[in-house]
């Protein structure tokens, strides 16, 4: 009989360890094992053997020189309540195993939808599953069989429109990567998905056009955070009269995948619509997912630390830092600067040699790259606070003169 005192589920066994592991700034890889053991290490071997691997060999997206992706650093007490979540296993999909899970989402839910107009929501497994949700919505809730969004419009949309069995239309963007509003006819019927700050560019569709749909929704992935700041939530006016939106916790709220929130304008309407019940639910479960992790305790703790004008002063922080990067690329000759970053993106190439020979020749992990009607654009996306803009665009200077 196996025994209660198993040290494998004690939380004194090896979390010292790990703590002490994760504050080591240099490793030396082994081999991994390439098959599975059939006699286990034991947990602090595998500490030692997986450390070099999952610590030394991944992207440190917290590096003074890092702008290259939508996916920040994440503050350490996400790293604490995360690992307070797997100890606990909360499962959401049954209030019984998730007495507290359940009220800090509805914490943060209640605290965030009124920047964005909206009522209600619930969170779930990043902005993929969020925009799929919505349009699950507008389907099942408003009746709509098609589709309308932009060529500039994330991937997860079209898919979305598949999974459901519907319509997908999509409309040119203009020369600010817009959605062209010209280009769109009667949508009367339709959905309508706005992107507000789209994946190459960070460009925000005209949010004037949401409730001209049947049902609008913004996929507010990116730029949604915007709508806390007091200097930037102008950038998102219109955003309130959507009937559905789409944020990534994991990206300007600082959070740990797999995380984001899905609102909705009328959460009554919309949530009869997405729930199912079954005999050993003593709740609707609301959404595309059953089991879920309590994704809203790090949220909630991130709030509660910084406060609001913690986290704006961090999303302000990037947009200073786009800011300076582009005024800087735009001064300097052999740079074509692709605009002025609205949300944090910034798009430029080099003027003297092939894009992707600069990029070679920087950092691994500064910029990534874009394509942009059949052309190449390097791409930096503001999204680390602690990254050093000086650093950046003197490194920069060096590779183009």
């Amino acid at each position: 009989m196996r025994s209660n005192k198993d040290q494998s589920f004690s939380p004194n066994a090896g979390l010292e360890y790990a703590i002490n592991l994760l504050r080591q700034v240099t490793f030396d890889p082994q081999h991994l094992p390439r098959k599975c053991p059939n006699s286990g290490l034991g947990e602090l071997e595998t500490m030692e053997l997986l450390a070099p691997h999952i610590l030394g060999r991944a992207a440190r997206l917290d590096r003074s020189d890092a702008l290259a992706h939508m996916d920040p650093p994440t503050p350490w007490i996400t790293w604490v309540t995360a690992l307070w979540n797997a100890s606990l296993n909360q499962n959401l999909l049954h209030p019984a195993t998730s007495p507290f899970a359940l009220e800090a989402e509805k914490l943060v839910i209640d605290w965030l939808t009124p920047f964005f107009g909206m009522h209600g929501g619930h969170l779930c497994s990043g902005s993929t599953l969020a925009n799929l949700t919505s349009l699950w919505a507008a389907r099942d809730a408003a009746g709509i069989k098609r589709v309308v969004a932009s060529k500039a419009s994330h991937l997860s949309i079209k898919k979305a429109a598949r999974i459901l069995g519907l319509t997908y239309e999509e409309i040119p963007t203009n020369s600010k990567g817009q959605i062209d509003a010209e280009q769109l006819n009667n949508i009367s019927d339709a959905c309508l998905v706005l992107t507000a700050g789209t994946t190459a560019t960070g460009s925000i569709d005209s949010l004037k056009l949401a409730g001209q749909a049947k049902w609008t929704h913004v996929d507010a992935a990116w730029a949604g955070p915007l709508c806390l700041s007091p200097s930037h939530a102008h950038l998102l006016e219109g955003i309130e009269k959507a009937d559905s939106v789409a944020v990534s916790a994991h990206k300007w709220f600082f959070q740990p995948k797999d995380s984001a929130l899905v609102m909705f304008r009328e959460p009554k309407k919309a949530n009869t619509a997405i729930s199912f019940g079954g005999g050993y639910l003593t709740s609707a479960n609301i959404g595309v997912q059953g089991s879920r992790g309590a994704a809203a305790i790090p949220l909630l703790a991130t709030l509660i630390a910084w406060g609001i004008e913690g986290l704006v002063e961090r999303i302000d922080r990037t947009m200073s830092m786009a800011t300076k990067l582009a005024e800087k690329l735009s001064e300097k000759e052999g740079i074509a600067l692709w605009a002025m970053p609205t949300t944090g993106v910034t798009v430029f190439r080099p003027l003297t040699c092939r894009t992707e020979e600069l990029h070679k020749r920087l950092p691994e992990g500064m910029f990534s790259s874009c394509l942009l009607d059949g052309e190449t654009w390097l791409r930096s996306v503001a999204a680390n606070p602690l990254a050093d803009i000086d650093e950046i665009i003197s490194t920069i200077n060096d590779e183009i003169n």
